[in-house]
C-alpha cells in the first residue's frame, strides 16, 4: 500500500518548516515570500497531497464538482453573493452544474492565492472564476491542476484556461448610438474604474455616442458614492443621458437622482448593463444590455468538459449583448 504523503514530508523536501508548508496550503502566502510560495505550490501538485479531512470528505462523497470561485471585490462590501449579476450566474451555472450531473462548490476570496488550497483539496471537475483580473490566470495556472473557465478575463494566453467574455464593447455602443438617435447632446458614463471590461464598455459608449460623450469615476462604497453625487449634483444634471456600466450602479444612480427631485426619464434618461433581476425593481423598469447568463454558463462547462478530455479549445470566446429598451430612457 502506498505511504501517505505528509506536510512534514514535504516540508523536508524543501528544506522549510511545517508551518511554511501549511500557511502556503492554507492561503496564508503573505507569511512567507513569493518564492517559497511557489516552491510549496508545485511540490503539493507534483506529490498529489490532499489534507486528511479532504481525502475522507471525498471518500464519503465521490460526486463529481464545479468548482465556482468569486473575487470578493471591496465594492461589494461583504455582500458579494447578494449582488443581483453574482446571484444571475450563480443561477446559470447551478442549473448547468446540475443538467449534466455535477454539484456546484461557491467560494468567494480576496486574493488569487487563496483558490490554489480550494483547488487541491477538492476532486474538481474544473473551476469557474468571476471577477479577477485576467493578468493573474497564468500565474494561477501553474500552481492548478484542473481546467478552468473565466469570465470576463482578455489576453488570457494559458494553456486549459479558457475566457468567456461577452461583448462589453459592443454593449456600450449600443446604449451610445441609442443615446444618440434619441436626440441626446450630452451624456454621461460613470464607472468604479476604467480598466478592462468597464473601459471596454465606456470605449464603445464614446464610439456610438461621439463627441459629447464624457466619463466619471465613481467611489466603490455606497456612503462616499452618495456624498460624492450630493457635492456634484449640478454638474449630474447638466447631462440628459447617463450610462452606468453596471445594473446596480444605474438604480443606485436612479435612486439617489428621485431623491434630489430629478424625474426619470423627463429630466435625465438612465441605461444600465447586465439586465439583471434589479432592472424590474425600479421605477420606471431600466434599460440595459442584456447578457445571456445561461448561454455564458454552457460554454464555460463546455470548455471544461473538453479540456478534461484533452480536446483543444479556443483561449477566448466574446458571446454577443443585445440592447433592452425600458421605461428609464426617452427620446428628446
Amino acid at each position: 500500500m502506498e505511504e501517505k504523503v505528509r506536510l512534514s514530508d514535504i516540508a523536508e523536501e524543501l528544506g522549510l518548516s511545517t508551518a511554511a508548508v501549511s500557511y502556503v496550503l492554507h492561503g496564508k502566502t503573505g507569511m512567507v515570500s513569493e518564492r517559497t510560495a511557489a516552491r510549496v505550490r508545485r511540490a503539493l501538485e507534483e506529490r498529489g497531497y490532499l489534507p486528511r479531512a479532504a481525502e475522507v470528505l471525498l471518500a464519503e462523497n465521490p460526486a463529481k464538482i464545479l468548482g465556482v470561485v468569486i473575487h470578493a471585490h471591496e465594492k461589494y462590501e461583504a455582500h458579494i453573493l447578494e449582488d443581483a449579476f453574482i446571484a444571475s450566474a450563480l443561477n446559470s451555472l447551478g442549473a448547468e452544474t446540475a443538467r449534466r450531473g455535477l454539484q456546484m462548490m461557491v467560494r468567494t476570496v480576496e486574493e488569487l492565492d487563496e483558490i490554489v488550497p480550494f483547488a487541491t483539496m477538492w476532486n474538481l471537475e474544473g473551476l469557474v472564476l468571476i471577477g479577477f483580473c485576467g493578468a493573474d490566470y497564468g500565474r494561477l495556472r501553474e500552481n492548478v491542476r484542473v481546467p478552468f473557465a473565466v469570465y470576463d478575463a482578455c489576453g488570457v494566453t494559458a494553456r486549459r484556461v479558457c475566457a468567456v467574455n461577452i461583448d462589453d464593447r459592443h454593449g456600450g455602443f449600443q446604449v451610445g448610438e441609442y443615446f444618440r438617435l434619441c436626440g441626446h447632446e450630452r451624456a454621461l458614463c460613470i464607472s468604479d474604474n476604467d480598466v478592462d471590461m468597464d473601459l471596454a464598455r465606456w470605449k464603445g459608449f464614446r464610439e456610438g455616442f461621439g463627441s459629447g460623450a464624457e466619463f466619471m469615476m465613481i467611489p466603490k462604497k455606497r456612503a462616499e458614492r452618495m456624498d460624492f453625487y450630493r457635492e456634484r449634483l449640478s454638474q449630474i444634471r447638466s447631462f440628459t443621458a447617463i450610462f452606468a456600466v453596471s445594473d446596480y450602479y444605474a438604480v443606485d444612480l436612479i435612486h439617489f437622482l428621485q431623491s434630489s427631485g430629478v424625474d426619470i426619464p423627463g429630466d435625465i434618461s438612465v441605461a444600465g448593463f447586465d439586465d439583471t433581476p434589479l432592472c424590474a425593481l425600479v421605477y420606471p423598469a431600466l434599460t440595459t444590455v442584456r447578457q445571456d447568463t445561461a448561454a455564458r454558463a454552457k460554454y464555460a462547462l463546455d470548455a471544461i468538459t473538453k479540456m478534461r478530455a484533452g480536446e483543444n479549445v479556443e483561449l477566448s470566446v466574446t458571446l454577443p449583448t443585445e440592447l433592452v429598451v425600458r421605461g428609464s430612457t426617452r427620446r428628446m
